[in-house]
């Protein structure tokens, strides 16, 4: 028989930058779409990450002439709009995969994928995002995030604060804890960095490789997030070697086990008292990091990572690995 492997020539979106440099990480040709505008989800080779060499760019105008063999949605509207805008006939009966990235935020229970006619396999960022959603007829698979920092960083904890990292928490609201950032920075010192984040009296946007050294400092990371999916950054604060202190909602009380590597409560009130604890105890702050870490690299690793992927995409085009 013959072997059929073969690096894959997969279109897609630049819908989430740090989650694509991490995919981006599976040794396949992206090409990513883009459009005279630069607009939402087409920008491209964007930003300050350092892509790789199979990292390429699809004008919108020549996409119909380019080949491809597999099409990996990751937003709604390109997937409902853009199959027949931008693919060919031939293009629209390729085989392809829809990344969903987010819990069914109209109903929590009861949304309908809108990928669910069983032709697409719908690749779920957590297991919780995979039990929420009703799929109807589609194959569905669970690939948990990889990471690989941008820059190397070891948590030294030498502020006596939180960190925050959410981008427009101001105008998200109570979906990403914006009430909840308020109540508990009035109470416990905390730094809000990310996009937009000035307008609440924080840092600003601080650069993706910038990033994981600058958590380094803090004592640990809070997330105020009601209902998302994990967090990226959360991730890269506990490779670096932070505490996670956060809500005990969504796929969160799988990864944070309290007193161990960080705390989790449903009740904003106990989190202040561990918070205040962690910045009193500097010790205690680095030994939950360390364990923090340690989860971290067993359990979000970015070979695995590839991996998982790797499967996904095989199964999907129908060629061995």
């Amino acid at each position: 028989m013959p072997d059929t492997r073969r690096r894959l020539r997969i279109l897609t979106w630049h819908v989430h930058g740090n989650y694509l440099w991490y995919l981006t990480q599976v040794p396949h040709d992206f090409y990513l779409v883009t459009d005279r505008g630069r607009t939402t989800h087409h920008t491209g080779r964007s930003g300050t990450l350092p892509w790789g060499d199979n990292v390429h760019e699809a004008p919108a105008e020549r996409i119909r002439d380019m080949e491809f063999d597999l099409i990996l949605w990751q937003s709604r509207r390109e997937y409902e709009e853009e199959q027949t805008t931008l693919l060919s006939a031939a293009q629209q009966r390729l085989p392809m995969v829809y990344l969903e990235h987010d819990p069914p935020l109209d109903n929590p229970t009861d949304q309908r994928h809108w990928a669910g006619d069983g032709k697409v396999t719908v690749v779920h960022v957590t297991g919780f995002n995979a039990l929420m959603w009703d799929h109807r007829d589609s194959p569905v698979e669970v690939v948990e995030h990889g990471v690989k920092l941008l820059a190397p960083a070891r948590y030294d904890g030498r502020h006596g604060k939180g960190i925050v990292v959410v981008n427009n928490i101001a105008s998200r609201g109570r979906r990403l804890g914006a009430d909840v950032f308020e109540r508990l920075r009035a109470q416990v010192p905390l730094t809000l960095v990310g996009m937009g984040s000035m307008a609440l009296g924080g840092h600003g946007e601080v650069a993706n490789r910038e990033l994981p050294p600058f958590m380094a400092h803090y004592r640990f990371f809070l997330n105020p997030i009601r209902y998302t999916s994990l967090g990226l950054s959360v991730i890269e604060a506990m490779m670096v070697g932070l505490p996670i202190v956060g809500l005990a909602t969504t796929e969160m009380p799988t990864v944070i086990v309290n007193g161990v590597n960080g705390w989790l409560d449903t009740r904003p009130d106990r989190l202040v008292e561990v918070m205040r604890r962690l910045i009193a105890e500097p010790e205690l702050a680095r030994r939950w990091g360390e364990a923090a870490r340690r989860t971290a690299e067993e359990r979000f690793g970015i070979d695995r990572f590839v991996a998982d992927w790797e499967r996904v995409f095989a199964r999907a085009a129908g060629v061995a690995q």
